[in-house]
């Protein structure tokens, strides 16, 4: 089992979709994968939050035993998003976005977490993303980042220039026919890789996710849920469970990849069954195996007689 650490956002959000609200949540990249990776290896957690942070947070965090070393309180008031959902749970419509103490974040890492084996660039700027592989005093055995169609559009360069030096891309599929400029999502896949990541991986939903590594293919689907109450945050707890699973097993091989695929989409199913990490809190290793089992089933196929 090797660490983790995780470099991006922790934040308050309020979100409204056609089956409830709540308002001023715990949520935040960061905060969704380092939860999801808890359940495999120790994660570590690197932002910066404003005096206004709800303490109980941040012992929900370290419950789950995340280092929250790196959570830096700064002078000021917390990153806010506000967004709402409708009938189309895929398509977020941001309502309100305040920065707050998270526009002057800059990630500075302690001593000890300059070494971590693995590494995950959350949804942050990529001029601070590459910052941040400056600061590991040895390259990590994997490095992984996520983006977004803002930083795609507005700052590309900076983008391709970080993707030049990361092993893993995790992004949507409209994010990745953006950054490819192509429709065909197995040749954007495939545009992706040829920008420096070895593996990409492209979440799609309630479509599940695909996995392009070694030149070659791997599909999941999405759990079949009866109840869905809020997407936020299932992109990054399916980055937490993926890259979790890897520190888990320190392990990179075709077969660990697609097995984190799985448990990564495992552990997206659970968030979106509940708002923020409501669902998360109350879950247990042991759904979690279950989950992962009938995922086995989703996908088997009988061999031909």
């Amino acid at each position: 089992m090797a660490d983790l650490l995780v470099v991006g956002s922790v934040a308050l959000d309020s979100v409204a979709t056609p089956f409830g609200k709540v308002r001023e949540v715990l949520g935040g990249s960061a905060t969704y994968f380092s939860y999801s990776a808890s359940f495999f290896t120790r994660a570590r957690l690197v932002a910066a939050v404003g005096e206004d942070f709800p303490k109980e947070h941040t012992r929900l965090l370290e419950s789950r035993g995340v280092d929250t070393s790196g959570l830096s309180v700064v002078r000021g008031r917390t990153f806010r998003w506000s967004g709402e959902y409708g009938y189309d749970l895929n398509d977020a419509r941001t309502l309100d976005t305040q920065l707050n103490v998270f526009a002057e974040f800059r990630p500075t890492l302690a001593s000890e977490a300059r070494s971590v084996p693995y590494l995950f660039l959350a949804n942050i700027d990529p001029a601070l993303q590459l910052e941040v592989l400056r600061q590991m005093t040895r390259r990590p055995k994997l490095v992984a980042l996520d983006t977004m169609n803002f930083w795609i559009q507005g700052k590309r360069d900076a983008l391709v220039r970080v993707l030049g030096e990361v092993d893993v891309v995790t992004i949507n599929d409209a994010e990745a026919r953006q950054l490819a400029d192509e429709a065909n999502l197995i040749k954007a896949a495939r545009a992706i890789a040829a920008l420096g990541p070895r593996t990409v991986v492209v979440k799609r939903g309630e479509y599940g996710a695909l996995l392009l590594a070694n030149g070659g293919f791997f599909m999941v689907p999405a759990y079949p849920l009866e109840s869905v109450y809020d997407p936020t945050g299932a992109g990054d707890t399916f980055a937490g469970g993926f890259m979790g699973y890897l520190a888990s097993r320190d392990a990179t091989d075709g077969a660990t990849l697609r097995r984190a695929m799985i448990y990564g989409s495992v552990m997206a199913s659970f968030t979106v069954e509940d708002f923020s990490l409501n669902r998360l809190v109350r879950l247990t290793p042991a759904e979690v195996s279950e989950r992962y089992a009938e995922f086995e089933q989703l996908m088997r196929v009988e061999p031909v007689e």
